[in-house]
């Protein structure tokens, strides 16, 4: 049986592609919002689902933070993938047809200066792969689409131009999450991501306190952010990935202190590190 896999988009989507790339040949279940899919693998423990989370030009993926919160899902791995942005058309259009560039907010600033080198015009739309789909099903001559490769596949599209963004070296980091598994076991000479979210107390010092404890420890905070819920000002949820597994000593010794300062902690997951987070970029 095929490995389901739900991914916010249609298909051909960047997720879908990591997912192929993870898992090999699955079974895609496209949802229109990340609500959607949180909610899916929430309903069935025999889905997962392979959600971006930041990139490298873009930054942080908006909405997946609060979802993380509400839902709380199972981390069971991450996977980074290099994005090549595909200029697409209709089989019968050429480049000197093109007029109008349609695809995702990042995919179109991440190609704007192949777009101005064409003269084309920008036009935003929902997706990547949704564009692609779009431009299949109502064909214009004088519209292209930025999307994978993959959608070139499945809308059967023709490639005009591969690796139309700007800068090379574009990365997606996705998480693969379900409400089923368990956290990784300690291996010593396994690298390790402990990925948590917390609220801290409301009382001076206490963001300096917490991150003491991983200082004390040196311990790796590989990212640390901060989003508000419930329209409010007045407190910050934290999300943070540190290197490290919890049965580490002195991980389990800065969780603890984190804990102190903390109303709320929640460990969303224990994984695998990525080989490519140790690899020299080119």
């Amino acid at each position: 049986m095929k490995t389901k896999i739900a991914i916010q988009g249609e298909l051909g989507a960047y997720s879908h592609l990591a997912a192929k790339e993870i898992f090999g040949d699955v079974d895609i279940l496209p949802c229109k919002t990340f609500e959607n899919v949180f909610a899916l693998i929430k309903s069935d423990t025999n889905i997962k689902t392979v959600i971006p989370i930041e990139n490298s030009l873009a930054g942080r993926v908006v909405d997946v933070h609060s979802l993380l919160v509400k839902y709380k899902p199972k981390i069971i791995r991450e996977h980074f993938l290099r994005i090549e942005h595909c200029l697409l058309s209709n089989l019968s259009s050429d480049i000197n047809k093109v007029k109008y560039v349609k695809s995702h907010s990042h995919a179109i600033s991440q190609c704007q200066k192949n777009i101005h080198s064409k003269n084309l015009t920008p036009v935003i739309t929902a997706d990547t792969a949704g564009s692609a789909k779009l431009l299949s099903e109502n064909p214009d001559d004088t519209i292209a689409v930025i999307a994978s490769s993959i959608s070139a596949e499945i809308y059967k599209l023709k490639i005009l131009q591969n690796n139309f963004e700007d800068m090379k070296g574009n990365t997606t980091r996705f998480l693969v999450m379900d409400n089923s598994s368990n956290d990784e076991n300690f291996e010593k000479n396994k690298k390790y991501i402990t990925t948590c979210i917390f609220k801290l107390k409301s009382i001076p010092g206490a963001l300096h306190k917490c991150l003491g404890g991983f200082a004390k420890n040196s311990i790796n905070l590989t990212k640390l952010e901060s989003f508000s819920l419930d329209n409010s000002f007045v407190q910050a949820i934290f999300y943070v990935d540190m290197e490290g597994h919890p049965d580490d000593p002195k991980i389990s010794d800065s969780l603890n202190d984190l804990k102190k300062q903390t109303e709320k902690l929640d460990i969303l997951g224990v994984y695998p590190a990525s080989s490519y987070r140790y690899q020299k970029l080119s």
